[in-house]
């Protein structure tokens, strides 16, 4: 006779009645860790300065250091005129600054735009012949090595030269005053615009071969959006050189223009008007410099930046 053998689940004992039951005993807790420890930033980390701010506080610094030094070596007086009254000739001048009282003798502000007038039509000239002109110069080679002699001689000339040039063919003082600026302020635009041609990659150009792409389709497609830094920056320097170069020429050819109101002051010893003239023949400068490079920087790419 065989016995079956059952394995029954242990039964739980049950304390009895007068006898309290046993409280399980709770898990140990885990030892914890040790946190490192929180420095906190320092104030100039929390709350960063903006950069423009920053930048703008330097640049006031500087300027109240120059004119700081300015009063130092004018205070024993002489006939260089000091910061206050200079300040005042300023304010007298942009109390009425487009006056006319004849052709010559108009206010400042009238003189500033008709030197404008003519870096614009000087530089719109320059533009239309050297951006072209650098486009041909980037895609051959043979034009790039016939014309680089030519630009390496006449790049370096003093705009001063050019002008009697100028008087000789044009026997007037403003065309000879834009061709002046013409020929200065072209070279930067060659230049710059050549160089971007060459640097398009090749596989732009061979991928435009592979497609049969027609000329205009290349050159609106693919040299035009791929050399457009280059050719902004060659646009941003021709501006500052056509600025500096309007003021020589106004000087030695006369007209309303911020140049020949310069030599017309000093003509008429009047110190503290030619230093208001430096000064706003600077921030004009500086004015057109700044809208040009936000023009740039907008279409210039991380790897043309670095």
């Amino acid at each position: 006779m065989v016995a079956a053998v059952f394995h029954l689940p242990a039964l739980e004992e049950t304390p009895p009645a007068d006898q309290p039951a046993a409280v399980p005993a709770s898990p140990r807790p885990k030892a914890e860790q040790p946190s490192a420890p929180q420095v906190s930033p320092p104030p100039s980390a929390r709350r960063p300065w903006p950069a423009a701010l920053t930048r703008a506080l330097a640049g006031a610094c500087g300027l109240a250091l120059l004119v700081g030094i300015w009063g130092l070596l004018t205070r024993e007086g002489g006939t260089f005129p000091t910061p206050r009254a200079t300040f005042d000739a300023a304010a007298a001048l942009f109390a009425d600054p487009f006056y006319r009282n004849g052709p010559n003798d108009q206010g400042i502000g009238w003189n500033v735009l008709n030197s404008l007038q003519r870096v614009g039509l000087g530089f719109g000239l320059a533009a239309l012949v050297g951006i072209p002109l650098g486009f041909a110069l980037g895609s051959s080679r043979w034009l790039a090595a016939m014309f680089a002699p030519l630009i390496a001689l006449l790049r370096p000339v003093s705009p001063l030269a050019w002008l009697p040039i100028g008087l000789l063919v044009f026997k007037s003082a403003n065309p000879a005053a834009i061709w002046t600026i013409f020929i200065c302020s072209i070279w930067p635009m060659i230049i710059n615009t050549a160089v971007g041609v060459q640097r398009i990659p090749q596989d732009y150009l061979n991928v435009a071969r592979v497609l049969d792409l027609p000329g205009w389709t290349v050159l609106t497609r693919i040299l035009l959006p791929a050399t457009l830094p280059y050719v902004l920056t060659g646009v941003r320097l021709s501006v500052g050189t056509a600025w500096l170069v309007i003021v020589a020429a106004e000087m030695l050819t006369g007209g309303v223009g911020i140049g020949f109101w310069v030599w017309d002051e000093w003509n008429n010893l009047n110190v503290q008007h030619i230093l208001v003239a430096i000064f706003v023949i600077g921030f004009v400068g500086l004015a057109l410099e700044a809208l040009l490079v936000r023009l740039a920087s907008a279409f210039t790419y991380d790897e043309v930046r670095s």
